[in-house]
This record gives C-alpha cells, structure tokens and sequence, in this order.
C-alpha cells in the first residue's frame, strides 16, 4: 500500500479491500519497465509482475497491476460496466486516489473487460495536434494472443514486421485501429492485457491483417 494515496472518504466498505502491490516501489518500476517494453517493441508479448490481485474474475491481473502502478490522484478512469463493483472501485481508489468517471470520453484510462466492452476508439480521448499527450491509453483484456499467425505490425519499434495474433478483439477493430492511426499525431495508445501478458499498440503501429 502507498499511504501518500490513502483517503477512505472514497469508499465505503472496508472489507472489499484488498493488498496493494507487494513492494510499491520496485513492483512499480517493474510493471512500467514492462509497459515501456510493450510500447517500445508493439506487438511483441512481455510480462507484467502481478504483486496485486483482486477476488473479481473479470479484473485480468496484468490490467490490474498497471493501473495501480501507474495511476495517481490526478488521474481520470473510466471502468467497464462489468469492472464497475464496489471491490474494484474502492481498491482503485484507495491505492491510487483516482478518479472514476462515467463517460469515457473524459478518461486519461480506459480498462475494458473484454473487446465487447470497449467503447468505439473514436469516441475516447485522443488529444489535439499541439498537445497529442491527452490521448487515451486503453486497458483491454482479451482472451489469448500469440506470435504464430494473425496480424503483421508495423511501425516505428518494429525492424520488419511484427506478427501478433488476438483472441477475443471486435470483429471491426483493425478498422478502427486503421481510423486511430491515421489521425497521428493524435490518437488513443492500446494495451492488450491477457493474465499477466500484455502487448502494447500504440498510435503509431500499422495493422495489416
């Protein structure tokens, strides 16, 4: 626990509390050297250290361990309606101080549950040609992925090409990741987050699939 964080006025019931990350310090570091990784080098699959768990099936570990490294008080959430219980809120809150919204259009994060929940990419936050740091960085957890077959990445951070398959995405996310990109230097930054892998997408990687 963190305890610079700390405000119980946001939660009411103390027993959906839970540990924090194990070592907030290293652990910290660890998961953002892990999200650096996944943006620097997309498509290409790292691990997250889950210090922290939570007693909800939908809340994937690795989704729930970047957020509590990397969200503070003057950070804004937005939650899928099945992440929206009082275990996962009050948690948040209480380790991070952040606030959680109702739009997402007005969330720095967004932590889908699955594809299904995730809100149109061109709906969220996508920052402005002066100012492209205000985009979104979207959390959502998918089934599998794998570097077998599937998609070919490429971008910046990739030498060639990047192979990257995904389970559990909308039937129409390349296209609106096409959308996404093509609005560059503006645009939403994705996380993929399966147990406790992840891969990074961010705005500047082109999907053919």
């Amino acid at each position: 626990m963190n305890p610079g964080r700390m405000n119980p006025g946001h939660f009411s019931d103390m027993t959906a509390l839970a540990p924090g990350l194990a070592d907030p310090v290293h652990d910290s570091q660890a998961v953002f050297r892990a999200v650096l990784d996944a943006f620097a080098r997309p498509g290409r699959i790292q691990t997250v250290r889950c210090s922290a768990r939570l007693p909800v099936a939908q809340a994937a570990p690795a989704a729930l361990n970047i957020l509590l490294a990397l969200l503070d008080q003057d950070c804004t959430l937005w939650l899928a309606p099945v992440l929206r219980q009082e275990a996962v809120i009050a948690n948040l809150r209480f380790h991070t101080g952040c606030r959680i919204v109702e739009d997402a259009a007005q969330a720095q994060f967004v932590w889908a549950a699955s594809g299904a929940e995730l809100p149109a990419l061109s709906t969220l936050a996508c920052g402005s040609e002066y100012e492209p740091e205000f985009g979104a960085t979207c959390l959502v957890q998918v089934e599998a992925f794998t570097h077998t077959s599937g998609w070919m990445l490429h971008g910046p951070g990739i030498a060639d090409t990047q192979t990257l398959q995904v389970e559990g995405l909308p039937a129409d996310f390349a296209a609106q990741w096409a959308e996404n990109h093509a609005r560059f230097p503006r645009g939403i930054d994705l996380l993929l987050c399966a147990g406790e892998q992840i891969a990074g997408l961010p705005r500047t990687s082109r999907i053919e699939s």
